[in-house]
C-alpha cells in the first residue's frame, strides 16, 4: 500500500513538471538551445558548418541599404532627314478621254458612208448620210430663191435713189429676202438631219452598218472614241486623298511593262458607298494612240513632300496605349514615345514621319524599356549608322 502512494506521487510530480516545461515553450530543439547558447563569459563562436560560408554569418542588410539595380543600356540614333514624297499607288485601267455613240436622227437608207473602223476623223467630218434627194432638192429651190430675192432687192435700192420707187415697195423686197433665206436655212436643217458628222477628233472605233442598209430613227450606226489624251482611272483610300491635287505628276506602268508620265486631272469629292474610295483621273498624252483603252495600269501617285526619316520595320513599337510609334531618349535619359504617322512603306524601310528634329530613336532594346524609365543611352555602332544612312539614301532616290 505504501509503494502503491509512492507510485501515485511520482506520477503526479512528473505531471505537473512537465506541464510547467510545455508552458516555457522552449520543445522546439529539446537539448540543442542550451548547447547553442554561449555561457556566462564565454564569447560565441561560429558553428563549424558555417565556418566556410562567411556569407551565412553576416546579417541581412535592409532595403534601404540594398544596392539599386543599374539603368539599362539602350542604343540609340539621330537618323538623317529627308525631304520625301509619299508614293500612293494603286490600280486602274486605261479608258478613252471622249466616247461617244454615234446615232440617225432621222429614218432612212444609207447612201454615203465614207468611214471605216480604225480611222482617224476630225471634228464635222462627215461619218454618214441617207439618201434625201427630195431634201437636197428643196435646199437647191431655195438657195435659187435666195438669189432671186437679193437682186429684186438691189434693183429696188437702184430705183429708190434715183426716185423712182416707193419707200414701201422697198420694204417689200427685203421681207420677201428674209423669208427666202429662212426658207432656205429650214431646207438646210432638215438636209442636215440626214447626215452623221463627227463631234471630235478621234478614232472610228466601230461601225455595226454597212453601205445600202436602212436605219431606224435613233439607231447606232458608228462609235468614235479620243485616245489623246488616254486616261488612267483608279480608286484611292480616305486616308490617301488628302495628298493629293489636282495638277499632280503620276506615273504609270501598263500591263505590257511600259511606263508613262502623266497629270492628275481629276478628282472625285463623292465616295463609292460600297468600297468608300474615290475616283482619280490620269491624262497620259497619247499623240500616236498607241496606248489602248481597257489596259490594266498600276498609278503611282507624288503626294506633297514632306519631312521624314527611314528607319528599319523593328525600330517601330506599341506604345503603352497601344498606338503606333517609336521609343526615343529625351536630354535626361527618361524613355518618352512619339506616334508616327506613316509616310511609306519602301522594301528598304518605313517612312515616318511626326519625330521631332533631334529624338534620339531607340534601335535596339526598345521592347525591354518603357517611357518614363532612366536609361543609360549608348551611340549605335558606325555599322548601324552606315545601315540607316544607305536605307534613306535609298528611299530617295
Amino acid at each position: 500500500m505504501p509503494k502503491y502512494r509512492f507510485h501515485k506521487l511520482a506520477a503526479i510530480v512528473v505531471l505537473v513538471g512537465f506541464a510547467a516545461w510545455m508552458a516555457t515553450g522552449e520543445f522546439s530543439s529539446v537539448g540543442s538551445a542550451s548547447a547553442d547558447k554561449p555561457k556566462a563569459g564565454e564569447v560565441e563562436q561560429p558553428k563549424a558548418a558555417d565556418a566556410g560560408n562567411p556569407q551565412v554569418a553576416e546579417p541581412n542588410p535592409t532595403e534601404a541599404e540594398q544596392p539599386k539595380a543599374p539603368s539599362r543600356t539602350v542604343a540609340v540614333v539621330t537618323p538623317p532627314r529627308r525631304t520625301y514624297a509619299r508614293a500612293i499607288r494603286v490600280s486602274g485601267l486605261t479608258e478613252a478621254d471622249k466616247r461617244a455613240v454615234l446615232a440617225t436622227r432621222v429614218a432612212g437608207v444609207i447612201d454615203k458612208l465614207p468611214v471605216s473602223q480604225g480611222q482617224h476623223v476630225k471634228t464635222g467630218d462627215l461619218v454618214l448620210m441617207l439618201a434625201a434627194e427630195e431634201k437636197i432638192s428643196a435646199v437647191d429651190n431655195a438657195r435659187q430663191l435666195v438669189v432671186q430675192r437679193e437682186a429684186e432687192l438691189a434693183a429696188a435700192l437702184r430705183l429708190m435713189k434715183t426716185g423712182n420707187l416707193p419707200k414701201l415697195q422697198l420694204d417689200t423686197a427685203r421681207s420677201n429676202l428674209t423669208s427666202a433665206q429662212a426658207l432656205l436655212e429650214t431646207a438646210q436643217a432638215e438636209l442636215d438631219r440626214n447626215e452623221v458628222k463627227a463631234p471630235f477628233d478621234g478614232v472610228i472605233d466601230r461601225v455595226p452598218v454597212e453601205l445600202g442598209s436602212s436605219v431606224m430613227q435613233g439607231g447606232e450606226v458608228a462609235t468614235i472614241i479620243k485616245l489623246d489624251p488616254v486616261i488612267a482611272r483608279g480608286e484611292v483610300s480616305e486616308r490617301d486623298l488628302g495628298y493629293l491635287k489636282i495638277g499632280d505628276k503620276a506615273n504609270v506602268r501598263l500591263v505590257s511593262g511600259q511606263t508613262v508620265e502623266g497629270t492628275v486631272r481629276y478628282i472625285s469629292r463623292d465616295a463609292s458607298s460600297a468600297t468608300r474610295t474615290f475616283r482619280v483621273e490620269i491624262a497620259i498624252p497619247n499623240p500616236e494612240g498607241t496606248i489602248p483603252a481597257g489596259m490594266t495600269a498600276e498609278i503611282s501617285l507624288s503626294a506633297q513632300p514632306t519631312d521624314a526619316v527611314m528607319l528599319p520595320r523593328s525600330v517601330v513599337t506599341l506604345g503603352d496605349k497601344g498606338d503606333l510609334g517609336i521609343r526615343a531618349v529625351d536630354k535626361d535619359s527618361k524613355v518618352v514615345f512619339f506616334p508616327i504617322d506613316l509616310v511609306d512603306d519602301t522594301p528598304t524601310g518605313l517612312v515616318l514621319g511626326g519625330i521631332p528634329a533631334d529624338a534620339r530613336i531607340i534601335v535596339a532594346g526598345q521592347e525591354l524599356v518603357k517611357e518614363g524609365e532612366v536609361v543609360k543611352p549608348v551611340e549605335a555602332d558606325q555599322a548601324t549608322i552606315q545601315k540607316l544612312l544607305g536605307e534613306a539614301t535609298a528611299g530617295t532616290q
